[in-house]
Parts: structure tokens; C-alpha cells; sequence
């Protein structure tokens, strides 16, 4: 970067050294709390390493979510989402209904599904299987983009399975990627306030790095914006690096803002509202430059920050914009205002606003088409 007089010396230090090579945990945690000049250069470094990085294409995917029950025995505080068994509104999708879905989302020119659910008491490792066969033998070129680290873990424990043979199981019925949520914040404290009984970090993490060595790539995540503080999410995002200077299984970095309009943790008290803008689009810069060319895409979610502000962080590093989505249930009954499909037309509309080159992408950034 040029020599600017308005910048402290120790962070345009930082900024041109992330331009070359990925920036340290503790160099991270100095640029997510700059202000002023020194944020403004933040972004500018993250747009600057995003282009020299990916180029100018902005890519997305036709796909479709499925929630297939919203039944479950977990408690996370951040959730708005889960029902218990007999409460009005719980619901469970058997197979040939979830396979029914999957065939009209095929024939509306989707190419990914989504395949989520709540941890129901009577679901296994082995109803993800018969969910994979059905979809599989009714459309086999559907890529099937399903289950977190969570639902592994506890469907593995529910069939009395290891990790990896759950894994091996379901990639041999089909399963082609992972979604990999249930990430939240990987520090075990901030795990204790908002998701109790869900899996630790180090178990997230050898779900996810079991689900590498079995050859079965998936995303990675973060949900922020409640109860951690700068320095849980740059720990969190050095945990990530880690597992991808490991793996090299991560195809894509997706943050989450925390939606706290409905869930449990705001209304009594416990988290703050959500992150601002600026702590939205620091996390995203901070991002790019800490993993660099390790793990090149990063995906900003409409979903939780809408068209307009999504647009607004395609600036800060990002270069994906995610799926153009059907029946997105979650983030939509925490409170989120978008989630509902969206055409690929208007994606389109807001990349080329940016002069950008929208790009339609398979699953796993192999195959991308520019329009």
C-alpha cells in the first residue's frame, strides 16, 4: 500500500504485509478494532487482496433448501427455530416428501440441495441414508450439500456408529458435501452460555476433519454478534486455518450474523443485538487477509444482512453471494427479513451495480460459469 500519513504506523505495517502473505492471530485482532482512516484502509486492503486473489467475479448458486423437521431435542439459545414433539408448528418430512422437494427444486434449475433438520429423537445416521438413496435414485446429477457437523455427530450416536463410518456410510449413498455450521464461536466458554448441550469445539473439529479425510468437503462458518468478543472471533477464525493448513477441505467461509430479534439468548438479556455494519464488514476483511490463498471464497449471506448491505460487503473481501434458496426456515424465524427465493436475475443486477462479473458456480467452485 502507498504511504499514507493518516494511517498508524503499526497497522499500514500489518496491511502491507497482509497484501503478500496471511496476517497473524494477533495481528488480526489489531485490525478488527481499528476505527477511522486505519478501518477504511482495512477494507481497501481486504478489496484489494480479494481481486489479486479471485478477480472481479462475483459468484452464486442455484440451489434450495430443505428443513426437514424443525423437532428437536437441542436447546441453543440463539434459536428460534426448534419445536418440541406435539407443539403447534412442529413438523417432520418423510423421505418420499423431502425427495418430492428435491425433484422440483431439479426441475426449477436448481443444482445444489440443502439438507438440514433439528436433532428429532427418532432420526438416525441411517434415515440421512435413506434421505441420500431416495434423492439419488430419483435425480443422481443433484450435488447434495447436507447435514452439519452436529447432525453427524449425533446421528452417528443415535446408530451406535464411529465418525467415520457415519461418514463413509453416507458418502457411498450420496451424500457430495457438508454444510459446516453448528460452528457458532469455537471457544468452549462462549459455547456454555449459548449452546450448552450442543457438540465442543474439538468435537466440531474432528467431525469436520473426519468428514475431510473421508473425502467429503464441506464449508466452514462462524455465527457471531452475541455474547464473544474480538478476540473469540480471530481465535475463531485461526481454528478454521488450522483445520484447512490440515485438510485443504474447506471450500468456503460463510459468517453468520447473529439474528437476535426472536431468539431466547436477547430476550432475556443475555446477548447484544447483533453486530453493527462496521463490526460486520471488519469481520469479513479481517477474514480475507488472515486466510489469503488458503481458502479463497467467502461468502456474504443475503439472507441475514439483506440485498443491499450484502452488495455493500462484496466490497470489504467477500466474493460469493450464496444460493438464490427456497424454503430458508432458520434464520428466518430468528427474525431475519430475507430467506425467501430470490431470482438469479436480481443477484445478477446487484454484481454488475458493483461492475463485478456474476458467475453461476457448482458446490465446489469447479465449475463456474460467467455471464
Amino acid at each position: 500500500m502507498n504511504k499514507t500519513p493518516d494511517i498508524e504506523p503499526t497497522i499500514e505495517e500489518i496491511l502491507n504485509k497482509a497484501l503478500k502473505k496471511p496476517i497473524s492471530r494477533e495481528e488480526a485482532l489489531k485490525l478488527i478494532e481499528t476505527t477511522g482512516d486505519e478501518y477504511q484502509a482495512l477494507i481497501r486492503a481486504a478489496d484489494r487482496r480479494r481481486h489479486e486473489l479471485v478477480g472481479d467475479k462475483v459468484t452464486y448458486i442455484k440451489n434450495w433448501n430443505i428443513n426437514f423437521t424443525d423437532i428437536c431435542t437441542g436447546t441453543c439459545g440463539f434459536c428460534a427455530f426448534r419445536k418440541d414433539p406435539g407443539q403447534e408448528g412442529a413438523y417432520f418430512l418423510d423421505v418420499d416428501e423431502i425427495v418430492q422437494r428435491t425433484r422440483t427444486a431439479w426441475d426449477d434449475g436448481a443444482v445444489e440441495v440443502c439438507i438440514q433438520g433439528g436433532l428429532h429423537p427418532e432420526v438416525d445416521a441411517y434415515f440421512y441414508e435413506k434421505i441420500l438413496i431416495g434423492i439419488k435414485e430419483e435425480i443422481p446429477d443433484m450435488h447434495i450439500h447436507a447435514f452439519s457437523p452436529m447432525e453427524i455427530f449425533y446421528g452417528a450416536s443415535q446408530a451406535e456408529l464411529t465418525l467415520e463410518e457415519t461418514l463413509k456410510m453416507l458418502k457411498d449413498a450420496g451424500l457430495g458435501s457438508m454444510p459446516g455450521t453448528a460452528a457458532e464461536i469455537l471457544n468452549d466458554d462462549i459455547r456454555k452460555v449459548i449452546c450448552p448441550g450442543k457438540l465442543t469445539t474439538s468435537q466440531w473439529v474432528e467431525v469436520i476433519e473426519t468428514a475431510h479425510q473421508t473425502g467429503v468437503p464441506t464449508t466452514c462458518t462462524m455465527m457471531y454478534g452475541h455474547v464473544e468478543s474480538a478476540e473469540h472471533r480471530v481465535e475463531h477464525l485461526e481454528i478454521l486455518r488450522n483445520i484447512q493448513k490440515k485438510t485443504k477441505g474447506f471450500t468456503e467461509f460463510v459468517p453468520l450474523t447473529f439474528m437476535h430479534y426472536n431468539a431466547p439468548l436477547y430476550k432475556q438479556g443475555i446477548s447484544i443485538p447483533g453486530t453493527t455494519g462496521t463490526e460486520d464488514l471488519k469481520l469479513y476483511a479481517v477474514a480475507r487477509l488472515m486466510f489469503g490463498d488458503l481458502l479463497k471464497n467467502i461468502q456474504v449471506s443475503w439472507v441475514k444482512l439483506g440485498f443491499k448491505f450484502a452488495q455493500v460487503c462484496l466490497t470489504a473481501g467477500c466474493n460469493d453471494l450464496g444460493g438464490t434458496l427456497g424454503e430458508e426456515n432458520i434464520s428466518r424465524s430468528a427474525g431475519a427479513q430475507h430467506g425467501v427465493y430470490t431470482p438469479p436475475e436480481e443477484l445478477q443486477r446487484i454484481i454488475r451495480n458493483l461492475d463485478r462479473i456474476p458467475a453461476e458456480r457448482d458446490t465446489l467452485y469447479k465449475n463456474i460459469r460467467h455471464l
